[in-house]
């Protein structure tokens, strides 16, 4: 068991000076001799844990997929929130602003870490709609959305929310951002066959109330 804890550190340590350095330099700037040198490790060492620094990324991606998807699942099965409001707090988990989150999306949206990036998304789009889905199949028993398409709908929510809202893919003003996102409230409602407003509503209490919950 000690064997196993030992190996189990210091590949974590690898990963921490490996995400600390693409976070500096990015994943391109990055060499596997900068990471042996952070850890204090032979390069054997490092062979016998990952392959290659792409391999390094990919746990680190893991790592992130973790913090990204737990959090959403979190919301998604806290059934004292009503389920409007899980909706909309499961889409803000994947928003992914503050704390160390706020530091990961910082360095992947670095050219050098365009891969990274890639990866991420992918993460998102594939592991967030099934979580949503479950609270919108509850929201159908209620009566409260009617839709056949309860998963493809969150597809669409989380594909259009992943790239218009995501500042590298495009450039808004802050008042274009206000009108994108009404759009897309309202076309979520349309699209869940919810009453016209209730979203929106939810939303607009959300905003107000919600500044001093970030810890």
């Amino acid at each position: 068991m000690r064997v196993v804890k030992e190996a189990e550190e210091r590949r974590n340590e690898i990963l921490d000076a490996a995400d600390e350095l693409f976070a500096q330099k990015g994943f391109d700037g990055t060499s596997t001799n900068d990471i042996l040198e952070k850890v204090g490790i032979a390069r054997g060492t490092l062979y016998y844990h990952f392959k290659s620094k792409e391999d390094i990324m990919d746990a680190l991606i893991e790592r992130y997929a973790v913090l990204i998807l737990g959090a959403a699942k979190e919301v998604a099965v806290d059934k004292g929130i009503p389920v409007i409001e899980r909706v909309i707090r499961a889409v803000m988990a994947m928003n992914l602003s503050g704390g160390s989150s706020e530091v990961i999306m910082d360095h992947i949206h670095k050219p050098q870490n365009a891969l990274m990036h890639q990866k991420i998304q992918k993460v998102i789009i594939n592991g967030v709609p099934p979580i949503l889905t479950e609270i919108i199949r509850e929201g159908i028993d209620q009566g409260m959305f009617s839709t056949p398409f309860p998963y493809e709908c969150m597809e669409m929510v989380v594909v259009y929310a992943n790239t218009i809202f995501d500042d590298d893919m495009v450039t808004m003003t802050n008042e274009e951002k206000g009108t994108r996102m009404l759009a897309f409230v309202c076309n979520v409602e349309r699209l869940l066959g919810a009453e016209s407003g209730s979203l929106m509503d939810a939303m607009q209490i959300f905003g107000s109330g919600d500044e001093g919950d970030h810890e």
